[in-house]
């Protein structure tokens, strides 16, 4: 009997691991389709700008052929395209923030951190990121109170066109958020033991580079 008793507690154990390993490779995945679908948001909106600014000096092309022939400009134009182009910048540039910090595109000072004991290195690697999320969660929250105040007063931009403020705006809380969510990601995993996803990407590029300099 106790023996059938300890079988079935292996059982029970075998299967809440198999139930927890599951649980994180869903996780791993749902994660990764985020911050995937992120960097490709942060794409689009700079072909946006490109598409923008491209049909603005092609109109631009347009006006002084016609002044050139006619003597008169036709007065083509992209009503508020510089306001527009800011904002797909702004949208570009926070959602781009985590997919480039998980592929190692981030600046990383690492001259210290790279001559400490791996111990040691380990701490200070726990110890930025704990910073790092504490100041993106901040960040996601005053940005937040932003996008909320904006919204609830109806806040426009002054261009020919007024656009609500809160719509550009939320591209960018939206990047600070995923943002807050990959830097507590890599906070977990470094601190079950793992090793973090940038680890060893921006700085061993520039370690080949410089190899390849010296090779030459």
């Amino acid at each position: 009997m106790p023996d059938q008793f300890r079988y079935n507690g292996f059982l029970r154990v075998q299967e809440a691991r198999r139930i927890v390993n599951r649980g994180r490779v869903t996780m791993r995945k749902i994660l990764n389709k985020l911050y995937q679908t992120s960097g490709w948001a942060a794409a689009f909106f700079l072909l946006a700008i490109c598409i923008t600014v491209m049909a603005q000096v092609l109109l631009n092309l347009i006006d002084r052929l016609s002044t050139a022939i006619t003597g008169e400009a036709i007065g083509l134009t992209i009503p508020s395209y510089g306001d527009f182009t800011g904002f797909f910048l702004a949208a570009s540039s926070f959602l781009a923030l985590a997919y480039t910090l998980r592929d190692g595109s981030h600046i990383r000072v690492s001259l210290l951190l790279q001559n400490l004991p791996q111990g040691l290195r380990r701490g200070v690697e726990i110890w930025c990121l704990v910073i790092a999320a504490a100041m993106a969660l901040f960040c996601t929250y005053y940005t937040a109170l932003l996008v909320h105040e904006a919204f609830t007063y109806n806040d426009l931009s002054t261009g020919m066109i007024a656009v609500p403020i809160w719509i550009p705006m939320t591209p960018m809380l939206l990047g600070l958020g995923i943002l807050a969510i990959a830097l507590l990601d890599e906070l977990v995993t470094v601190l079950l033991g793992g090793e973090a996803s940038y680890e060893g990407k921006g700085e061993n590029l520039l370690q080949q580079d410089h190899a390849d300099l010296h090779a030459e």
